[in-house]
């Protein structure tokens, strides 16, 4: 399955997830890719957006590549491929540093009048364009379980078969529509990716808000 774009994946879950329609959830997006998708689902389902602030921690020869992930409380998950492809202890402790501090600057950037949306006793669906490691999905949803979400929901449009089997054990549903087997990269499943600046994100996110108020 390939997709046209972000917005046609969005609609697509969307309508895998007409089952939560009415019920207010609590739409949170990945940034930087998801937080459109996150915003059309909000829209179809009637519920609110906000984002998860989770980073993959990069590999050092490799940054697009997921030694594991971290999330807005310092919560770290590592792989169990990290030291093999040159996530030494040392290395990661800094490589976490990085990204918790990238997190606080988002943070601030993204959301400066008001604190994330809780997450608790609600139906919370985190979104993301798509799951190659799974690695920043872990974290997310690790983040949100310590929350106490009355129902915890993965939705992506694309992801390994390996990938939602991890997933799994960390969510109380995964809708993901498409698992294929030859999986290189999330953008090889969408005609249109293009990438998503910090400006959309932040407009995105002041439209929410204002929806809201």
């Amino acid at each position: 399955m390939v997709f046209a774009n972000r917005n046609q994946a969005a609609d697509r879950l969307a309508v895998a997830l007409q089952a939560y329609k009415g019920l207010n959830p609590l739409i949170l997006a990945i940034p930087r890719g998801a937080v459109p998708m996150g915003q059309r689902l909000a829209s179809a389902l009637g519920g609110e957006l906000d984002v998860v602030l989770v980073r993959k921690l990069r590999a050092p020869f490799n940054p697009e590549f997921a030694l594991g992930s971290i999330d807005e409380s310092g919560w770290g998950y590592i792989a169990d491929y990290a030291e093999s492809a040159g996530g030494t202890p040392a290395y990661l402790e800094q490589e976490k540093k990085a990204q918790l501090d990238t997190i606080k600057k988002r943070r601030a950037q993204y959301t400066p009048l008001r604190p994330p949306i809780d997450p608790t006793g609600r139906v919370v669906i985190v979104v993301d364009d798509g799951l190659a490691t799974g690695a920043t999905m872990i974290s997310a949803l690790h983040a949100l379980r310590a929350k106490k979400p009355a129902r915890l929901i993965c939705a992506v449009p694309v992801a390994p078969p390996d990938t939602v089997e991890k997933i799994r054990g960390y969510a109380d549903e995964v809708v993901c529509l498409s698992t294929p087997m030859f999986f290189q990269a999330v953008g090889q499943f969408y005609a249109d990716f293009p990438q998503v600046d910090d400006s959309e994100v932040i407009e995105i996110l002041e439209q929410a808000g204002r929806a809201k108020g």
